[in-house]
């Protein structure tokens, strides 16, 4: 990991790098397959259940996420011989090296807008599924960033249609599974619609949860899982944020046409599809919390977990972490100092600037501002995938001090929040953290210390 972060900045700076990495290998994603997946000669079993490998005719590996491919390669680790071939859309710079050789390929596309290369790789591996047969096993990899780079538009729609849908969805400030409803009832391959295709063959889905409370139906927009959502749901999405009019025209009249009932609706609950499919959460935002809080506790602090189902406005979030911050100067609660607070989620930003940045340098800074002047604090908010909106880093570092020192560098911190312009004022003061691509993706975590 790299570390641009100053840790002189903060007597608590080594001790947050220390938990993120804990937490980050938690959820390292061939860790979590081979925890859910073992083999003994033909004996394979997959959480608590049992396959025969010996009726097993082919096995077959597909899917989408920024983990995709690691995952993918733990899987061929355990398969080996067994495994017949298959291929993962992952987002450029994220392939795994050890499936340069063997027999799954790898397609690298765009993330968090859909391109022409991820639409092109979801249409191989629409192929490819097709080669499935009843006795065939598939296995399905999923992870965060799936949703972008799983894209085969519904018929109609052009990949342009899904680009302008999803900017403005994500502009907009609508929550992930707002988003993915919309996108699943835009698609041939989300909400259920991948295990459709897998006709007659046993599915197995392996997922790495990025969505606070891991709804098997939103994660990656859910091509392994029943899809309650329905097209007035979409439609009430678009209505909701006011772009019923912004959306392109093909997109209107294909949730119009569901909404009559002229286009079939995703795959249900119930559906006898998946009497065949198995979906198995491998990995989620808990254990990378977790793992951060036993990291705190053998640093010497008193360390709390206080939730994984963060959500809402950046900006807002930050106040409350600033509020605990302020709790744990002042009265020393909830945890005695030193103390270390944990959380983890996935916060949205309404978008009404012109600047640079992503959610967790805007919860950051925000946070900065109202925690300016209070002594040995630290905040780090940090996304687990190493990227943060459409920027190289992964996050941002809070102290008492970012203000004052950015004020004597001549930067408004206001300003730059009002112009959702927080990646140059990190940056100016070498205060943002750059991991890299991490290789997993588990929403969001939050670590606030304070000594």
């Amino acid at each position: 990991m790299n570390r641009p972060y100053s840790l002189g900045h903060s007597p608590h700076g080594e001790t947050a790098m220390a938990l993120l990495q804990a937490a980050l290998a938690a959820v390292e994603p061939g860790r979590a397959v081979h925890r859910y997946v073992r083999r003994e000669g033909d004996r394979l079993t997959v959480a608590n259940q049992d396959y025969d490998l010996a009726a097993i005719e082919r096995v077959w590996v597909v899917g989408s996420g920024k983990a995709a491919t690691a995952m993918a390669a733990a899987l061929y680790t355990i398969l080996g011989e067994r495994l017949t071939g298959g291929l993962v859309v992952t987002k450029y710079g994220h392939a795994d090296p050890r499936l340069a050789t063997g027999p799954v390929e790898v397609v690298e596309g765009g993330h968090p807008l859909p391109d022409e290369a991820g639409l092109a790789g979801t249409q191989r591996l629409v192929q490819l599924l097709a080669q499935a047969q009843e006795h065939d096993l598939v296995f399905v990899v999923l992870s965060g960033g799936g949703s972008a780079l799983l894209t085969l538009p519904a018929e109609g729609l052009s990949l342009a249609d899904l680009q302008r849908t999803t900017d403005l969805l994500l502009r907009s400030g609508a929550t992930i599974g707002e988003l993915n409803a919309v996108r699943k009832h835009l698609s041939q391959v989300k909400g259920g619609e991948l295990a459709r295709r897998a006709g007659q063959a046993e599915v197995v889905g392996l997922i790495l949860s990025d969505v606070v409370g891991d709804p098997l139906d939103t994660i990656a927009s859910g091509p392994t899982a029943p899809d309650p959502t329905t097209f007035a749901d979409a439609w009430s999405v678009l209505e909701r944020y006011g772009l019923t009019g912004q959306v392109p025209g093909a997109v209107r009249a294909r949730l119009q046409a569901g909404l009559r009932g002229e286009v079939p609706e995703t795959p249900k609950p119930g559906a006898a599809l998946f009497d065949r499919v198995q979906n198995v959460i491998v990995g989620s935002n808990r254990q990378a919390a977790e793992a951060a809080v036993e990291t705190a506790r053998g640093w010497g602090y008193h360390a709390l977990l206080l939730s994984t189902f963060v959500e809402g406005e950046a900006r807002q979030v930050a106040r409350v972490a600033a509020a605990l911050a302020k709790e744990l100067v002042h009265y020393h609660r909830p945890v005695p100092r030193p103390a270390c607070l944990v959380w983890g989620g996935e916060t949205t930003v309404t978008v009404s600037g012109h600047g640079l940045g992503g959610r967790n340098q805007e919860l950051a800074l925000a946070a900065a501002l109202a925690m300016d002047g209070l002594p040995d604090v630290l905040l780090i908010a940090v996304g687990t995938d190493g990227t943060d909106g459409p920027t190289d880093a992964a996050g941002a570092v809070a102290t008492g001090e970012t203000v004052a020192r950015a004020r004597a560098m001549g930067l408004d911190a206001a300003a730059y929040l009002a112009d959702n312009n927080a990646y140059p004022f990190f940056d100016q003061l070498g205060d943002l953290l750059r991991t890299g691509p991490t290789g997993t993706n588990v929403n969001d975590l939050l670590f606030l210390l304070a000594g």
